[in-house]
């Protein structure tokens, strides 16, 4: 797929609607910049906006991403299809969000907690270095897990360590 050519065919079907890209923007809940990435080609839509897009220009899926006109238009089938993998797609990015939210409250309350033990002036003893080492280490650990579930690295840890496991049986 060439980016800059999909992106020049978004500019040319934007001019035959006679909009702005702060028009466009608007349409699809996006920002006037997000418009202009797409056309110069660094960006794409996400898949759930470039389906909005294709009905609101009224073509096909297919000619945005080869970036020209064909003679069909996207068949129904196909595009429940493409309908139902965005769903998905989006159902996973809020999954994510929620766990990424809940590491890094956790995160946040340790923090919170060892300030508040700080701010107490609690006697050195064992049991405050211990609740100050917990509750950093804790945090760290926590912002850590989210970073990595964020970026995708805990599935890839996840799948090499079935990979893994699956070959000794």
């Amino acid at each position: 797929m060439d980016l800059v050519k999909t992106g020049a065919f978004l500019k040319e079907l934007r001019k035959e609607k006679n909009i702005t890209q702060e028009e466009l923007a608007e349409k699809m809940g996006v920002a006037r910049r997000t418009v202009s990435r797409w056309e110069t080609g660094a960006n794409m839509p996400d898949i759930d906006i470039l389906i909005d897009i294709s009905d609101f220009y009224g073509v096909g899926l297919r000619e945005i991403l080869d970036g020209e006109r064909k003679e069909k238009q996207m068949d129904k089938e196909m595009k429940e299809t493409v309908l139902k993998v965005a769903e998905y797609e989006n159902e996973g990015k809020k999954r994510t969000s929620i766990v990424v939210i809940v590491y890094l409250a956790l995160g946040i309350i340790s923090l919170l907690a060892n300030l508040v033990m700080k701010f107490m002036e609690m006697p050195d003893s064992f049991l405050t270095g211990f609740l100050d080492g917990i509750t950093v280490t804790t945090a760290l650990v926590a912002m850590a897990l989210g970073i990595a579930y964020a970026t995708g690295t805990l599935t890839k840890l996840y799948s090499f360590k079935k990979r893994l496991f699956n070959k000794k049986d």
